[in-house]
């Protein structure tokens, strides 16, 4: 292919690439490639549109193949860094982005993709530092902002997190993540209340999921109540994750006579859990690199009758795929108990205790529809063999309380109400989880002004899964955060034998601990006021026998309770579904 025609063709592509038409762009590189396989830009683009779609082996070799060709290209460095990124490769992640910098010291993107390899290796403060370097180099970069506000929330700093991501938005017009991101800061703000998180969600649908309305199509789903009824599963967390633990023994029980199952997965890097999720599915959809506008036709293909969204506001959400109203019956479910905000979902399950009977419900989008008795079913996955240990106050002699939350649940009001507890119990001890960086000074220097020394606090980094779990064999009792309680890692907790002390909150996701000890008939750890939460804590930690009792029966007080009943929880959920499609045959078409 001469020169020129090369340059045209290479010019087309990046057309087509830029404005999402992946395959046109995939193909005329291909055909270049096909023509002189040592075009550097070329084999660079391709791998860029790889790492797109979730290719990321793939990327990785076709950037190194530029590299090759072209070492002292520095964006060829940072691209690769990202693809390494998306593997989990941080290391190799960390070093692209640091030769980029060395060929280019004033690349404001190479800068944004070190910090976002340091954010995933667990070093937000070099994170932030470099994030910081970006935006002076580049002060309207609304994606670095974005990552900006996730390192800071990641430290401690939720002000300053809700800041970032609110800058972000102004900066960029159509920015639906990091809105999204802002909607889940909000409901982790200690300031933060129903109303304004609705009113979030509110404006997320008026900015980008309204302006879709228009391509909604009518629905020509057969309207027959009794039929077997196909439904739709969209999640990027069909892997080892936290909702992974309540999905599981939704789509392993569903009676498949009456539901046909169907997984629309954007799982980057699937894992032997999402092996088991695909078992579980009639049929699987791998979403990665897939535009909205085409995994709406594909559902619409696949005349999907009811489309549940398991995410939410969280990472990876695809709400701009339910805004085009793909299936006649749309929900959303287990990404955390809340609302999306969006008027084209019609209902969101909850259960009488996360929402009970008579509170305000002007607050949610859709209409709440309660399951009778839990909106989580638990499988302790590859824990379900890790066993419970003796209560460890009996034999160190001292009481140990813990909390392996997510640290950004935690907040100034937490640590000042732990303070109290810990001040009451002489010489008991805190365990807490939390990434390494300055926030573990800061939160030690609180609980210091509290009259707790450094010596009573220790810091754990995340761990592999069964690690994390064995941490709770070091647990007496654990203390729960708020606003934002502990949702699958108190779960997790019970399952290791260590009660959780719940203060009740004001929003959704601070009445988890609720829900979950009222299913477990332990609503004496219950507290409806601070008061009432150091009291609770601080006469438990004071009865071991009481403690060593529970430890001994918690496990198989759960495996009894509706929190692990996999059968009734399914079978609820199918009679919810029935329901909302028994009412949508009723309309009139």
């Amino acid at each position: 292919m001469p020169t020129v025609t090369i340059q045209h063709a290479f010019a087309l592509a990046v057309q087509h690439h830029q404005a999402g038409r992946l395959g046109e762009a995939e193909g005329i590189y291909r055909q270049i490639l096909a023509g002189d396989p040592r075009q550097p830009d070329t084999l660079h683009m391709l791998g860029v549109l790889a790492h797109q779609l979730g290719r990321n082996d793939l990327a990785v070799d076709l950037i190194g193949q530029a590299m090759a060709i072209l070492p002292e290209h520095p964006a060829f460095r940072s691209n690769l860094s990202e693809a390494h990124r998306a593997l989990g490769q941080t290391t190799e992640a960390i070093a692209a982005s640091r030769e980029a910098l060395r060929l280019k010291p004033d690349y404001p993107e190479a800068l944004n993709n070190l910090g976002n390899a340091l954010l995933q290796a667990g070093r937000p403060d070099e994170a932030i530092v470099e994030f910081r370097k970006a935006i002076e180099l580049n002060p309207s970069s609304a994606e670095t902002y974005h990552n900006l506000g996730a390192a800071l929330q990641e430290t401690w700093q939720l002000d300053g997190a809700v800041a970032a991501f609110r800058r972000a938005i102004t900066l960029k017009h159509h920015y639906p993540e990091a809105q999204s991101a802002l909607i889940l800061a909000l409901n982790c703000h200690p300031s933060g209340d129903a109303r304004a998180i609705a009113e979030e969600q509110s404006r997320w649908n008026q900015q980008y999921a309204e302006p879709l309305r228009h391509l909604i199509q009518p629905p020509t789903n057969e309207r027959s109540v009794a039929r077997r009824l196909r439904i739709g599963y969209v999640s990027a967390d069909f892997r080892e994750h936290p909702v992974g633990c309540n999905l599981l023994p939704l789509l392993a029980g569903h009676d498949p006579h009456g539901f046909e199952i169907f997984g629309y997965a954007g799982v980057a890097r699937p894992d032997p859990l999402t092996e088991r999720f695909r078992a579980s599915a009639h049929h699987w959809r791998s979403t990665v690199g897939i535009s909205d506008e085409l995994l709406a036709a594909q559902i619409r293909e696949d005349r999907i009758d009811i489309l549940v969204d398991l995410a939410v506001h969280t990472a990876n959400h695809r709400l701009l795929v339910f805004a085009r109203k793909p299936a006649p019956v749309q929900v959303t479910f287990a990404g955390y108990p809340g609302s999306t905000g969006l008027t084209a979902i019609d209902y969101r399950l909850s259960d009488p205790f996360l929402d009970p009977p008579g509170m305000d419900e002007s607050i949610y989008a859709e209409k709440t529809v309660r399951l009778p008795h839990s909106f989580w079913c638990y499988d302790p996955l590859d824990g379900r063999e890790t066993p419970v240990n003796n209560l460890p106050a009996q034999s160190n002699g001292y009481l140990t309380f813990g909390c392996l939350n997510n640290f950004c649940k935690t907040n100034p009001a937490s640590v000042r109400l732990w303070a109290r507890i810990l001040c009451a119990v002489p010489c008991s001890r805190l365990l807490l989880l939390a990434p390494e960086g300055s926030h573990r000074q800061r939160v030690t220097e609180l609980f210091g002004k509290e009259g707790v020394g450094a010596e009573r606090l220790e810091f754990v980094s995340h761990q592999p899964r069964r690690k994390y779990l064995e941490l709770y064999h070091r647990i007496d009792l654990g203390l729960d955060t708020l606003p934002y309680n502990g949702h699958t890692t108190s779960l997790d907790s019970f399952w290791m034998g260590v009660p959780v002390v719940n203060l009740v909150g004001k929003t959704i996701v601070g009445r988890a601990g609720f829900c979950q000890l009222t299913n477990l008939k332990l609503p004496e750890l219950i507290a409806s006021t601070p008061e009432d939460y150091v009291q609770i804590a601080t006469a438990l930690a004071e009865d071991l026998s009481r403690l060593a009792a529970l430890r001994s029966t918690l496990r198989p007080r759960m495996e009894k309770s509706p929190l692990m009943d996999a059968s009734r929880f399914a079978r609820d959920i199918e009679a919810a579904y029935r329901e909302m499609w028994r009412q949508w045959c009723a309309k009139a078409p």
